[in-house]
């Protein structure tokens, strides 16, 4: 099985987890790299129920470059790797900024550097931050990556960066970076989904828990943008699309043989909704109520933004799916389900 395995690090967090269970359904061996700084190790067994198969888990920091080296030394074998692991929250990233250039940056160079020696095809989970605030919407992949609005966005920006030169002075790198809208919602199972540790810095799971009791009022952050009801405007897609966006992009790297070892692919919906519009699609989706309050506008922020996504279709043979009242139940699915059953 070993000509199959997939190095998946940060494989027990939101996009991870889901991408672990699509790549056991599509034949492939994944092995779990993860700090558990934001996950909880309880996911593996839930990946198991899901799907059979209890995939590999290694705990270290790739921060630290003594345990990637050693790992990787002791893996010689790993022909693909999907990166997750980096932290994510905007809002986190301008108060601290340093957490986020010292954790993004040195865990994606200490691999880079562990794999130099063997042919990899490598997956990077970047985000639509790169692009900043839009001149132009739709944002296509050859919209002018501009002055990031957040230390992690500029994380995202320097990592493409890093990988693109990386490429050119190593010919045995092939590098696909999905730049991600904002996934949402969870398996159909409700075994596994978004789980943020503290107060959630992302929407959709901040809406779960206020309406199953946990928080307060939704907190809109700012509802006087140039925009139809004045709230921000997001291209959210659900996680299981986005986790079958990763398996095309490792299928698509496997039969091309292209001189150009740098890809960039917009993976979302292509369909921008506002903050206001996804509460009342939570409401919609459920028949429970989400009380909210407008709060001030939030540092690191962009107005809207939602991608064109032909390329990614054209390309990758990919294309999102499951519609915004699906993200919702599942959401509301999964909230339930840790209710019933704590992490």
């Amino acid at each position: 099985m070993s000509a199959k395995k997939v190095l998946v690090t940060g494989g027990t967090g939101f996009i991870g987890s889901h991408t672990i269970v699509e790549l056991i359904n599509a034949g492939y061996t994944p092995i779990i790299v993860d700090d558990l700084s934001n996950s909880t190790p309880q996911i593996i067994d839930q990946i198991q129920k899901i799907t059979g198969v209890k995939p590999a888990f290694f705990k270290f920091d790739l921060c630290d470059a003594k345990s990637t080296n050693e790992f990787i030394s002791q893996n010689t074998d790993i022909k693909r790797v999907i990166h997750f692991a980096a932290y994510k929250s905007v809002g986190e990233s301008v108060q601290n900024p340093l957490k986020y250039y010292r954790n993004n940056l040195y865990s994606l160079v200490n691999l880079l550097g562990a794999l130099s020696e063997q042919p990899v095809n490598f997956v990077f989970s970047s985000s639509c931050t790169v692009y900043g605030e839009p001149e132009q919407l739709p944002v296509t992949e050859e919209a002018p990556v501009k002055i990031a609005e957040s230390p992690y966005g500029n994380t995202k920006q320097i990592s493409e960066e890093i990988l693109l030169d990386t490429t050119r002075a190593n010919a045995k790198l092939k590098v696909t970076s999905l730049r991600y809208f904002n996934p949402v919602g969870a398996h159909s199972s409700a075994l596994i989904g978004e789980l943020p540790i503290g107060v959630p810095q992302n929407l959709v799971p901040y809406i779960t828990q206020a309406a199953i009791g946990k928080r307060g009022d939704i907190v809109v952050h700012g509802n006087d943008y140039n925009t139809p009801d004045g709230t921000c405007i997001r291209d959210y897609i659900h996680v299981v699309d986005l986790a079958k966006a990763h398996i095309a992009a490792l299928k698509s790297m496997e039969k091309d043989s292209a001189e150009n070892r740098f890809k960039v692919y917009n993976i979302g919906t292509g369909k921008g909704s506002s903050v206001l519009e996804v509460i009342n699609a939570f409401e919609e989706a459920t028949g429970v109520k989400a009380n909210y309050k407008i709060g001030p506008r939030r540092a690191g922020d962009v107005e809207q933004i939602f991608g064109k996504v032909v390329k990614a279709e054209k390309e990758l043979l990919w294309k999102a799916e499951l519609d915004l009242p699906i993200m919702m139940s599942s959401a509301w699915a999964w909230e339930n389900y840790i209710k019933q059953n704590p992490m």
